[in-house]
This record gives C-alpha cells, structure tokens and sequence, in this order.
C-alpha cells in the first residue's frame, strides 16, 4: 500500500485554523512562482475514479526527485493547492537556500556546538558517520531547547540526481504559507509516520482493537466523505492509531466490497492513507482523503515512483485479514477548538515531549523573500517509514513489537 505526504488545506468545518491563509487564496499567492520552481501543469485528476474525492496533481518535469506531486482535499480549491504546495516544496528541498560549512563531528563537539549526525537515517549500506569525517553541515533549530543545532546537509536534501550517504525522503518535508505553519505540518508528518510504524508492528489483535466507526466523530464533511464511498461500492475501515504522543492519527484502508472472500485480490486494489492532527476530526478526514488520493495513484500510473512490478503483487494476508476486524466507537479525546497555528504548533511539541522526544529539529530551507516557506522537520526519536535505510527500526518500534 502506498502512503502518501501529508500536505493538506483542507477547511473541515471545525474551529482549527492550520492554515493562515484560504486554500484560495495561498494558490494565488504562490501562483506566480510555478514556473519559477518548474511546475508546468496542474491537472484535475478526480474522474479517474468513481470515488469523487478531489484529487489534483502537479507538474515538475525536471524535478530532482519525483515529477507528480498529488494533493487531495475536500473541495477542488483544497487539493489543487495542496497538489502545487507539494510540488513547491520537493522543488526548493531539491535545491535549498541554506548555509553550509564542512567541518568534522569532533570539531564541533571540542567548539560546544550542538549537533545531530542523524545515524538512523543513513542509508542502506552506507557507514555512520566517524567523529573524523568531514562533511558539509546545516544549520536548524531544535523546537524544544529553542536552541540552534547543526545536522548534516544530506539529510535533508530530496535530490535523487545526486549520491547520498543518508536515506533520502520527503518524510518531514512541508511548506506553508509562513515558517511556524510548515513546522506544524512537518511534525504532525512525522507523528504520523510513527504511529503507523507502532500500529503496524503489533499484533493482530491489538491492531484489529484501533478499528473505529468514522460516524463517531459526528462531523458531516467526514461522513459524506464516508457516504461517497460507500456509494461506490467500496469497503472502507479507519483504524484510530493514535501513540503516546497523544495527537489523534488514524489509518484509513480502502478496498473492495467483500475483500476478505475475494479471490486474486492484487496490491493495488487496497489502499492506504493516514493524517494526524490535534483534532481528531480533521486526523480522520486526512486519512480518508489520503486514502482516495492512494486509490487514483494507482488508477492513473503517472507517479514515478510507483513501479510496473507493484501492478502484479498480490494482496498480503494481513491487509485481507484487516477487514475482518470490528469497529467501535472512537475514543480519542478532542482537543480544545478555537487554537491557531502557533498554538496547535506549541501543543504537538509539548505532546511528542511528553513522550519521549528528546528534539524536534527544523532546519528552514526557503527563501525569506517567498510568499511560503519550505522546512525539513527531523525528530530522531520518532520511527520512520519503511524505507532503504541501514536502521530499518528505532528503539520504540522495537519495543513496541516485544511487548505486543
């Protein structure tokens, strides 16, 4: 199953104001920078499917890492600005404005500046690095000392023309209309990521137990949503994943009617899509949206990183298994309403403190003269998703896997 970046301007209704500006209105900001940053096109690709969820895409040619950049939202005007802002933000991560210096780790330890050699997310086959290598260093800031910290440039670059000692990802990229806006969203990536990984390694039993019915959260944009789904006929489950950071994440699966007896069931034909936010509410509609957005990844062919070969997998056991689980009531506690991207920004780093994360390190890779910005968000303490990484899991996964 694919699982896709979680850019999303998505208006729910709700009082959580994510977004300083209207989906609207931040296309039109950015609109005259398109060109600029290599987006050619921007395609309404909803009538592919018969789901009717929009879904938009974006267009990078010469793009560094992959050319399709896709958003999805509740309106048309939601999904074509997250499609364009994806599509922004992988172009500046390709090429960043960011000051460098080459230096050693041990020099930078003996002169007491802070750094992060971000060991867990080297690559497949690739060393650590030694106290003795010289690399090129960025600067970012750690969101919960507030304190300024160095991390090797590689590790957030998204350029796949160029060889890279460290596993290279958009997981934690994000771009908003102003710095704090993109932090928020780089984060609630990350916790997402996380949470998926803990769900995913534990048992049967304990994942059967996240299933929830959508109707619980008692929101009409989720439940048409909902409703258009099923009016295709289609079976969907939503799994509260929520970790012991304690921001609501869900898990959305989409498939078939009948997928637990279906015969020959392939890979593609159930999708996956996850979203974490302060509110549950909006958690459960990124999940559902993504979901959708999953489903036309695959319908359409056109990204790049989506193989001939995946078309011809079968569907694995434990995905069919998942249909069979039962759902309940969603539990997860809302969070107050009325709160704006500063305040939902400080809220998701008091909750990932709370549980454990020792940093949050954003490292600021746009201009200042853009109307939005573009930041890498890294928490080494949170799992990351699957990937070519010579450390395919952290000490939470590991341990979440024992005691499941």
């Amino acid at each position: 199953m694919i699982c896709l970046d979680i850019e999303d301007w998505t208006n729910s209704g709700d009082s959580y104001s994510d977004r300083v500006f209207t989906p609207e209105e931040t296309f039109e900001r950015v609109r005259p920078y398109l060109a600029a940053f290599g987006v050619t096109r921007v395609a309404r690709h909803t009538g592919l499917d018969k789901v009717g969820i929009p879904v938009w895409c974006a267009y990078t040619p010469n793009s560094r890492s992959i050319v399709v950049a896709q958003g999805k939202g509740l309106t048309d005007a939601d999904a074509r600005t997250s499609a364009v802002m994806e599509a922004l933000e992988r172009s500046v991560a390709g090429e960043p404005t960011v000051e460098s210096f080459i230096d050693t780790a041990e020099n930078l330890r003996a002169a007491a500046r802070a750094f992060d050699p971000l060991n867990g997310l080297i690559g497949a086959g690739q060393d650590d690095i030694r106290p003795d290598d010289e690399i090129e260093w960025a600067g970012g800031v750690d969101l919960i000392s507030g304190h300024d910290v160095f991390v090797p440039l590689e590790a957030v670059l998204l350029d796949r023309t160029r060889a890279s000692r460290f596993w290279m990802s958009s997981d934690g990229l994000a771009c908003g209309n102003i710095l704090e806006e993109a932090m928020l969203h780089g984060l609630l990536e990350r916790v997402e990521r996380d949470a998926h990984v803990l769900w995913r390694v534990s048992g049967q039993e304990a994942r059967h137990r996240a299933c929830v019915t959508p109707e619980s959260l008692d929101d009409p944009a989720l439940d048409a949503l909902v409703g258009r789904i099923r009016a295709a006929e289609l079976e969907l489950l939503l799994f509260d994943i929520t970790s012991d950071t304690a921001i609501p994440c869900f898990l959305a699966l989409l498939g078939p009617r009948g997928t637990t007896t279906a015969s020959n069931l392939r890979f593609v034909e159930v999708t996956s899509g996850c979203g974490a936010h302060p509110s549950a509410v909006r958690a459960a509609i990124r999940a559902v949206t993504e979901v959708a957005q999953s489903r036309l990844t695959y319908i359409g062919g056109a990204r790049d990183d989506v193989y001939a070969e995946t078309y011809s997998r079968p569907l694995p056991d434990s995905t069919r298994r998942a249909f069979l689980a039962t759902p309940r009531p969603v539990t997860t506690p809302i969070a107050p309403t009325g709160t704006r991207v500063e305040a939902l920004l400080s809220h998701a780093i008091s909750c990932v403190k709370k549980a454990g994360v020792r940093s949050v390190i954003a490292v600021p890779l746009s201009r200042d003269d853009l109307p939005f910005a573009v930041v890498k968000v890294l928490v080494p303490d949170l799992e990351s998703p699957d990937g070519e990484r010579a450390r395919r899991f952290g000490p939470r996964a590991l341990s979440k896997a024992i005691s499941s």
